[in-house]
C-alpha cells in the first residue's frame, strides 16, 4: 500500500490545545467492526460498554521531562535538547535544536553546572550526546515535558499530560488514550468486575511523525522498549480463558499485546506479516525488550479485542494500526463523521472505543 492512502485533510481548528475538564468529560465515537455503525457519547460511558469479564491493558509509562533549554559553549547561541533513549546513565540519544552542533560540541545547561558532548552525529537533527553527570537529577531542576509541537498553549497543570496512572519514567511522549481515565472511572471500572493489566511501553517521538517512504513497505518503524510482566500477562490470559475481551487502551497497549502474541508463538515481531501464526487460543507471554511492531493492513490480530484510542495524524503509523484494525475507508470515514460533529483530534483530543 502507499503511505498517500493514509493521508487526509484536517484544518488547525480541529486540533486540541486543551484538555477536557474533567478528563472523562470527553467526547467518545463508538465504531462496530462488524456493522460499521457510529455511536457518540462521552468518554465516562465507557463503563456500560465493557462487561465484567473484560480486561482493560493500560501503558504506565510516565512522560519524563525531557526537553532541556542549552547555550553553546563557544558562541553562547541558544540550543534546545530533546532527549529520546537513555544509553548509560550519562549518554543519550537525542534531537538538537540549533545550527551547527557538530562532533565534539559542548553544550552548557543554565542554571546549573551540567555540560554536555556531541559524541556521535546522525541523521538529521539527532545525535548522540554525553552529560558530565547522571541526567535525572538534572531533568528534575531543569527538564521541561515535551508537549507535541501542534500544541501551543501553555499547560497549566503538566500531570494533565500524564494518565493517572502513570508509574514508570521513560517516554517522550504521553500514551495518550489514557489522559481520559480519573480514578473514579478507574474505580467504577473495578467495582463492575473489569479487570486492569498493566503493560509498559515507552513512547519515542516517532510514534508521531508522518511517514516519508511512499510505499509502507520501505518505512523503517522506530523500536521501542516494552515489557509485560508475569502477573499482568496472568491477568490478561484468565480474561481471555473465561471469553472477556482483550481492551486495549492505545496503541501503545495494543502494539505491547501483539508483541507479547507473537513472542508466544515463536515469531520475530519486527516482521509481523508472517513471522508467527494467527493463533488467537495462544496465551500470551511475557516478555521484556525493544519492539520494532509495524503493524498496517493486512496484519492478522491475534489477542486485542477492542482498542480505545484518540484520533491521529495523517500518514502516522498510529493511523496504520488503526486501519488494520478496522479497515482503512471506515477508519477515514469516521474520521469525516468526527470532523462534522466537532471532535477534537490528538493528543489532548477525544476519543474513540473501536468494538
Amino acid at each position: 500500500m502507499n503511505v498517500a492512502d493514509f493521508d487526509y485533510d484536517l484544518p488547525v481548528s480541529y486540533i486540541a490545545q486543551t484538555p477536557a475538564e474533567p478528563r472523562d468529560s470527553s467526547k467518545l465515537l463508538r465504531l462496530d467492526r462488524k456493522s460499521g455503525a457510529l455511536s457518540h457519547h462521552v468518554f465516562g460511558d465507557i463503563v456500560d460498554m465493557l462487561g465484567g469479564d473484560d480486561v482493560l491493558v493500560l501503558n504506565n509509562s510516565r512522560v519524563i521531562r525531557a526537553r532541556l533549554n542549552a547555550m553553546k559553549a563557544k558562541s553562547g547561541g541558544k540550543a534546545e535538547i530533546l532527549l529520546l533513549k537513555p544509553l548509560t546513565d550519562v549518554r543519550w540519544l537525542a534531537l538538537l535544536g540549533g545550527r551547527n552542533i557538530d562532533e565534539g560540541a559542548t553544550l552548557n545547561i543554565p542554571g546549573s553546572a551540567a555540560t554536555c558532548t556531541v559524541i556521535n552525529k546522525l541523521e538529521k537533527s539527532q545525535r548522540v550526546i554525553e552529560f558530565s553527570q547522571p541526567v535525572r537529577e538534572l531533568l528534575a531542576k531543569h527538564g521541561e515535558l515535551p508537549l507535541p509541537p501542534y500544541i501551543r498553549e501553555q499547560l497549566d497543570d503538566s500531570e494533565r499530560y500524564q494518565t493517572v496512572y502513570s508509574e514508570i519514567e521513560g517516554s517522550a511522549a504521553a500514551p495518550t488514550a489514557g489522559l481520559h481515565f480519573t480514578r473514579d472511572l478507574l474505580d467504577k471500572l473495578k467495582r463492575k468486575g473489569i479487570k486492569l493489566a498493566f503493560c509498559t511501553l515507552h513512547i519515542g517521538l516517532d510514534t508521531f511523525q508522518p511517514v516519508v517512504a511512499e510505499r509502507l513497505r520501505d518505512h523503517k518503524i522506530h523500536r521501542e522498549y516494552a515489557t509485560l510482566d508475569e502477573h499482568n500477562t496472568r491477568i490478561i490470559n484468565e480474561a481471555r480463558q473465561v471469553g472477556g475481551r482483550v481492551v486495549a487502551v492505545g496503541t501503545t497497549a495494543a502494539r505491547t499485546i501483539e508483541t507479547s502474541a507473537i513472542l508466544a508463538a515463536g515469531g520475530d515481531p519486527s516482521t509481523p506479516s508472517s513471522t508467527a501464526p494467527p493463533d488467537r487460543e495462544r496465551p500470551l507471554r511475557a516478555f521484556e525488550a525493544e519492539t520494532g511492531l509495524f503493524i498496517y493492513p493486512g496484519y492478522q490480530w491475534r489477542a486485542v479485542d477492542a482498542l480505545i484510542t484518540n484520533f491521529h495524524l495523517p500518514r502516522s503509523t498510529l493511523l496504520m494500526m488503526l486501519s488494520a484494525f478496522v479497515g482503512r475507508e471506515a477508519l477515514l470515514a469516521s474520521y469525516e463523521t468526527a470532523k462534522q460533529l466537532n471532535y477534537r483530534f490528538y493528543s489532548f483530543g477525544d476519543a474513540m472505543f473501536i468494538t
